[in-house]
């Protein structure tokens, strides 16, 4: 039989949950270690479209990126949109299982799986940066594009567009505060999902490009991986982990 907590284990040992931040809230959120588990959704966020389909598809484990009850509650009183939530996988007793800070951080995590993505060589750094080098290098405004395709996102491009650039340096989600340190590794370009105003505006005056991505955009390729990571897992025990349809197309 596979339960929860296997599956909590499975995380655990690609991600460890006692290595995420101390402001997080990562880690088995909502069910009963011990339940049975009849099918995994993964996404990045809990929703009602989200839960839907997992009900739909009779998954009574979801496997997120970003965690419910980031802030403390002091109640589940259903008048505001994640009480209604929490309050409706417990009733279909469905359990969450949270991966952030500790998969964002990862060996092999969100940022290992970004620097992939755009196609960076001799990749190194650690925590929520890494710093990566292009096949070649390009103008900013060229990466921009291909990044673009690369991730399926809008990307608004910061600085010199004309600017060619050779090293990059990617933080996914709300990496905005690390464009300094990518710098103090080399890159010439910084991405990240959010980039603040005073970053931009401080990174263009030191001379560096950088780039937002959109928050989601710059995470989602690590969630599939987590989902790909999850089916490899349990293939053996013919176990079928569903990726959500919300997650792949968010936006109309």
């Amino acid at each position: 039989m596979l339960t929860v907590k296997d599956i909590y284990n499975t995380i655990d040992s690609l991600a460890p949950f006692a290595s995420q931040d101390s402001f997080d809230n990562a880690g088995l959120l909502v069910g009963n270690p011990a339940w049975e588990v009849r099918g995994i959704h993964v996404a990045m966020d809990v929703t009602t479209s989200v839960l839907g389909e997992a009900i739909a598809n009779g998954a009574n484990l979801i496997v997120t990126h970003h965690p419910m009850m980031f802030s403390a509650r002091k109640n589940l009183v259903e008048t505001d949109s994640e009480a209604i939530l929490l309050c409706r996988m417990i009733r279909h007793e469905i359990a969450l299982i949270a991966a952030h800070t500790n998969l964002d951080m990862a060996p092999g995590g969100i940022n290992d799986v970004l620097a992939a993505a755009l196609g960076l060589t001799n990749v190194s750094g650690g925590g929520y940066l890494r710093v990566g080098d292009l096949p070649a290098p390009m103008t900013a405004e060229a990466f921009a594009r291909q990044t673009g395709e690369a991730l399926h996102t809008a990307v608004r491009l910061m600085g010199r567009p004309e600017l060619e650039i050779r090293r990059i340096g990617v933080s996914s989600g709300a990496g905005s505060e690390y464009w300094e340190e990518a710098r103090a590794l080399g890159a010439d370009a910084f991405l990240t999902g959010e980039m603040k105003h005073h970053h931009a505006l401080a990174a263009a005056e030191a001379g560096m490009v950088t780039l937002e991505a959109g928050h989601h955009a710059t995470e989602e390729p690590g969630i599939f991986a987590l989902a790909d990571a999850l089916q490899n897992h349990l293939n053996a025990l013919q176990y079928k982990v569903h990726v959500s349809r919300s997650t792949a197309r968010p936006y109309c």
